[in-house]
């Protein structure tokens, strides 16, 4: 019998995945230990908690260490009613993931489809263009403000029959801005029936004592379509243990849990979750420490003359003046890890984040040093 020569064809990738760029994290520490040779060094760069995770957040580790061989529970039930209890909302309404972000490509799998689009501010988070991007939606990028805010006018202008999607960090990483809660609710008055909006509050513990913050809950209450995202990565300290979720009405939680893996959040990060939730004491530290950093940086930026975003984050947005890949390469000799902005399209910011006032003064006393012979 004669086979039939098949033609030649290069394994090759999806088209759509060849628009992908790879995430760009970072620097660690370890990184610039490895390169630079340097010692003392202090990472501002991905918007950690600075003192730390939650110590009973630690504890509840250690306590769960000894059951690690076995598989984590695959609903996060403790998490789950722990949180509903909090915020008043059936246990139904959440869906956990392997951080926000997990929640975030969960959002794209389960509702985008060909043809359908999606919304989003310049800049802002980059995660939200690769769930378009990985279900073949294309990803229409509105510019911020002059002053760094989302602009939900003309945000609402670009709303067409093919939206299915709209993302707003509140407050946006990375300018720290905040949405007030009259502009979003006319936002949402204006959508159309078949449109998400997600409300990504990473930030949340940094804003929800802002009188005008819209917190998603109030909106899912009402029975909008809108999922809020929250994560346990910033005020409790737990970004390594990679633990967020999404809060919504129960019918969307529904599909986003057909669609999410099994087992995607591990043992030890909802331990550490639940326990976090109770250490309030933890949280306040966390946000004291943090008025107190942004103070010395607003009156550093002050008096060196760099514009600046006023922050509802645990990080500032600043204007250098100056290339911001110069500065973040000489703060970097100095051993301080900064973010730099052109990669938000903003070639002469930095993100800087808030740390412990130590860690700020070094960052200050570097800044003022590199930018002197720049």
């Amino acid at each position: 019998m004669t086979q039939i020569a098949l033609p030649e064809r290069p394994l090759t990738a999806a088209p759509n995945i060849s628009r992908l760029v790879p995430y760009r994290h970072g620097k660690s520490i370890a990184e610039v230990q490895r390169e630079l040779g340097i010692t003392r060094i202090i990472k501002l760069a991905s918007n950690e908690n600075s003192l730390g995770p939650s110590p009973k957040a630690q504890e509840a580790v250690h306590a769960f260490a000894a059951k690690m061989h076995h598989y984590p529970d695959a609903v996060s039930h403790d998490l789950r009613h722990a949180l509903a209890e909090r915020m008043g909302l059936s246990p139904d309404s959440f869906v956990f993931g392997n951080g926000s972000d997990d929640v975030i490509h969960l959002l794209g799998v389960t509702f985008l489809e060909p043809g359908d689009e999606v919304i989003q501010g310049d800049p802002s988070f980059v995660r939200y263009e690769a769930a378009a991007i990985l279900n073949n939606a294309p990803c229409h990028m509105v510019p911020l403000t002059r002053d760094w805010v989302h602009d939900l006018e003309a945000m609402a202008k670009r709303i067409n029959v093919q939206t299915r999607m709209v993302f707003i960090a509140n407050p946006n990483n990375p300018t720290g801005t905040l949405v007030g809660r009259d502009a979003l609710t006319r936002f949402l008055d204006r959508m159309p029936e078949r449109v998400l909006v997600v409300l990504d509050e990473a930030y949340y513990e940094y804003a929800a004592h802002v009188p005008d913050f819209a917190d998603s809950l109030g909106y899912i209450r009402e029975g909008r379509n809108v999922i809020g995202l929250r994560t346990f990565s910033k005020a409790y300290g737990l970004a390594g243990l990679r633990i967020g979720y999404g809060v919504t009405r129960p019918e969307i939680a529904d599909w986003l849990n057909r669609t999410r893996e099994p087992f995607n959040v591990n043992l030890l990060a909802q331990a550490a979750a639940v326990a976090a939730l109770d250490d309030e004491a933890h949280v306040a530290r966390t946000l004291a420490m943090n008025e107190e950093g942004k103070r010395a940086f607003y009156a550093a930026f002050d008096a060196l003359g760099l514009p600046y975003a006023p922050t509802y984050g645990n990080f500032v947005w600043v204007d250098v003046q100056r290339d911001c890949k110069a500065v973040f390469e000489a703060l970097l000799h100095k051993g301080v890890i900064t973010r730099t902005g052109d990669i938000f399209g903003a070639p002469t910011h930095l993100r800087v984040t808030i740390g412990t006032p130590e860690e700020n003064a070094l960052f200050l006393d570097a800044l003022r040093t590199v930018l002197h012979p720049l």
